[in-house]
């Protein structure tokens, strides 16, 4: 008999999946990442998970391991299978082809394109479905896809680094190294998953970042995305090295957005009604260019104008154990509150020690 809904059993097999999954968190993009354990009489049979985009998905990875074991197996997977035809077949159909018993999903895809037509593939064949089991912890995997099959645009996580009394840098610019190397490791690997890395004009021309991922394992870099209101980014910046990099500007100058380009760049013009760059316009169009995670390293004035306008997700923070004092610099430029009933809330996602740093992970509440 396979195992109810919800069992322990259930709750395993569905935990070894996201750990499959969790194997694409720095490939898949703009994919959602999945993976599938296939069990028959208790037993494994075959597994699986999505590598890239235009690849097999993970259904067809764990099919393909247990080719006739499958018949009369339980699926478990941690997303709805596809129900359209894209680079690659429906999985919902593989699955049936196979002739698999049981699925269990960890969720529903929030792709309009499936949204449960998927699970009623699988119905309508005669297999007995489940869905929910681990939910919360797929939903944290994807949570990047989710935002932009939802909302149209990507889960925004703001990630600075500063002493306890909440500074950045000394009032000279000097900010190498507030935290230690460890913190600046775990960095990189937040910095790996996101499909884009923003930062503003400011911080190209006091720091020259190059905006990739170093000591990390992983064969995509993320998007550079620059927001530069008034087409300051020189052509000789760093991060200009052959990427695909963005620059969103306010500033038609044709000049400047010719010798940008002649260095890779594509300069989009997104001007609000202030004459500065519109934030909200540019995470929509980052949402159609299939980009899940937006991960931001600016500057105070870019943190403050990104939370201000409501924009933010989550925060990544870093805190040191030292004091840097005034007039150094500080972590994000917003407007001055006149009642405390202005204060944003953000509610603890997760805490912990990194180093000899603590790293804080804050929800907008």
């Amino acid at each position: 008999m396979p195992a109810a809904p919800g069992t322990a059993a259930d709750h395993a097999h569905m935990a070894r999946a996201l750990a499959l999954a969790e194997q694409g968190l720095y490939s898949t993009s703009p994919n959602p990442r999945v993976g599938c354990v296939l069990v028959r009489d208790g037993v494994v049979v075959g597994e699986g998970w999505h590598v890239r985009a235009g690849e097999p998905h993970a259904e067809v990875h764990a099919l393909r391991a247990a080719g006739e074991a499958a018949r009369g197996a339980t699926a478990y997977v941690t997303l709805e299978p596809c129900s359209h035809h894209g680079r690659t077949p429906p999985c919902a159909e593989a699955l049936v082809a196979a002739g698999v018993a049981r699925v269990v999903a960890a969720m529903e895809d929030p792709n309009p394109l499936v949204a449960g037509r998927g699970l009623a593939i699988l119905r309508q064949a005669g297999i007995e479905v489940c869905a929910g089991v681990l939910a919360n912890e797929a939903r944290e995997l994807n949570i990047g896809f989710v935002s932009r099959m939802t909302r149209g645009r990507p889960w925004v996580r703001l990630k600075a680094a500063s002493s306890l009394d909440g500074r950045t840098a000394l009032a000279n610019g000097q900010s190498q190294w507030i935290t230690g190397v460890e913190a600046r490791q775990d960095g990189h690997r937040w910095r790996a998953r996101a499909c884009a890395i923003l930062s503003g004009s400011g911080t190209v021309l006091a720091d020259d970042p190059l905006l990739n991922v170093r000591g990390v394992d992983t064969e995509r870099q993320p998007r550079p995305v620059v927001v530069d209101s008034r087409l300051q980014t020189p052509p000789t910046a760093r991060l200009l090295d052959g990427r695909p990099v963005l620059i969103a500007t306010a500033n038609p100058d044709p000049a400047k957005a010719a010798a940008l380009a002649a260095q890779g760049a594509e300069v989009l013009l997104l001007p609000d009604a202030a004459g500065r760059v519109d934030l909200a316009a540019l995470l929509l169009e980052l949402g159609r260019r299939g980009i899940n995670e937006l991960h931001v390293e600016g500057g105070a004035g870019l943190n403050g104008a990104l939370l201000a306008a409501g924009l933010v997700d989550e925060l990544l923070l870093y805190l040191a154990p030292t004091l840097l004092g005034n007039p150094a610099l500080g972590l994000f430029g917003l407007p001055e509150l006149t009642s405390l009933e202005q204060q944003q809330r953000l509610r603890w996602h997760d805490l912990r020690q990194v180093g000899g740093d603590l790293r804080i992970l804050a929800r907008l509440a």
